[in-house]
């Protein structure tokens, strides 16, 4: 079982601000007003590539299962994703494994983004260690008021360069009612909506994981307008409504 310390200390030393996401039709996000992370205080931490580069972030669900976005995987045949884990830094180390198969949600709408929920299921095991580690997925939750940690490979600002160094940043979560009306009734019981001042997740960091301070998976990078945008929040796709799909 995935170890909770080194995202309760994370959670314990830094002061939490976050902001938010990019376009709704937008294939990535990014790590905006974020800091150095490293792969052995986000072991389950993944990048998703495509032809051999990085497209997206994922999480290990299961020594074979990543879970990510349908947004990153719709587009693509099992054959032309891999996944590298154990590594910090972008297309570099660590070990790659093919996919397999994957099963992307049956109603993922493109347009509304609604359903943004993909499982990978991998050619081989993932070997844990301390670079590489299963999250226990979220099964309840009391929606308001909490923190979460995200993180990625993706770009530093809107249309900004992304870093080889993997990033991480704290945001809070805002009220249904009002994430809704700013995005004119836009979300979806699928979808939590984590902003923070001058912090956000943007384009690369799509599919990645939003973690809870007790270490659960709790979010998935999905989508929002544009990156950081202080009027609207980072919108990810809701892991416990949607752990019934997922199947573990």
């Amino acid at each position: 079982m995935f170890k909770l310390i080194l995202v309760s200390a994370l959670f314990a030393l830094a002061a939490a601000r976050p902001k938010i996401r990019t376009e709704l039709p937008q294939l990535d996000g990014r790590i905006v007003g974020g800091f150095d992370a490293f792969i052995e205080q986000l072991p389950y931490q993944v990048s998703l590539l495509v032809l051999d580069s990085h497209m997206c972030g994922g999480s290990i669900i299961r020594p074979d299962l990543v879970l990510t976005a349908a947004h990153c995987t719709s587009k693509y045949q099992p054959s032309e994703m891999s996944v590298r884990y154990g590594s910090s830094i972008r297309d570099q180390a660590g070990t790659v494994v093919p996919v397999l198969y994957k099963k992307d949600h049956y109603e993922y709408d493109p347009s509304s983004m609604d359903y943004d929920i993909s499982v990978l299921v991998l050619v081989d095991q993932i070997i844990m260690s301390a670079s590489a580690q299963v999250i226990p997925l979220a099964s309840s939750y009391s929606e308001g008021g909490r923190v979460g940690l995200v993180s990625g490979w993706g770009a530093l600002s809107t249309g900004g360069p992304s870093p080889s160094q993997l990033k991480a940043v704290y945001v809070r979560e805002v009220d249904r009612k009002k994430c809704n009306d700013d995005y004119e009734g836009a979300i979806t019981e699928r979808m939590i909506c984590f902003m923070d001042t001058g912090k956000d997740a943007c384009q690369g960091d799509s599919g990645g994981p939003l973690v809870s301070s007790n270490g659960e998976l709790i979010g998935i990078v999905s989508w929002g307008m544009a990156c950081a945008d202080p009027s609207h929040p980072g919108i990810y796709s809701n892991v416990v409504v949607l752990r019934s799909f997922i199947g573990w």
